[in-house]
């Protein structure tokens, strides 16, 4: 492939040309090199402009993706598992939360706080002490366990 000036990059992207100079500000990624004062990008380049691109959509922060571009490995493996625990936070928050709306919405009580027998339960459990994450669990169940993450590949023998 041959080299694409940073617009074209931006383009190919999706993103503003401003954002691919941050991202050199950063230190994730560098052109391959300049033409006439422009940031030029050859396919290396542009692959770790498009995973840049993808890792910060699904949520990892520029941190960890510098890591990952520079260190890759268990420690990004272990920045993986540590967005997985987060997204499974954040489904089962929405899953309490779809709960409570559903109720909401089919409950008959005119004042909600002090006539719902479901919500004056949930509401006097948490002034016990529960959590209403555990309080939760009794009615939509634990989160869905994730398969363990693959081990490494073993290297392959220098050929001879």
């Amino acid at each position: 492939m041959e080299l694409v000036p940073i617009g074209e990059a931006a383009r190919m992207l999706g993103v503003n040309a401003s954002a691919l100079r941050y991202y050199e500000e950063r230190g994730l990624v560098k052109p391959a090199c300049r033409v006439n004062g422009r940031r030029m990008y050859g396919r290396a380049e542009l692959r770790r402009l498009a995973f840049v691109h993808m890792a910060r959509a699904m949520g990892f922060h520029l941190d960890a993706i510098r890591e990952a571009l520079d260190e890759p490995g268990e420690r990004w493996r272990e920045a993986i598992r540590r967005r997985i625990a987060d997204l499974d936070e954040l489904i089962a928050r929405a899953r309490r939360t779809q709960m409570f709306l559903a109720h909401a919405l089919e409950c008959r009580a005119e004042d909600p706080v002090q006539d719902c027998p479901t919500l004056t339960e949930v509401l006097d459990r948490q002034l016990a002490g529960e959590s209403l994450a555990e309080i939760a669990k009794e009615h939509i169940g634990p989160a869905v366990p994730h398969p363990p993450l693959p081990a490494p590949l073993p290297e392959a023998a220098e050929p001879r």
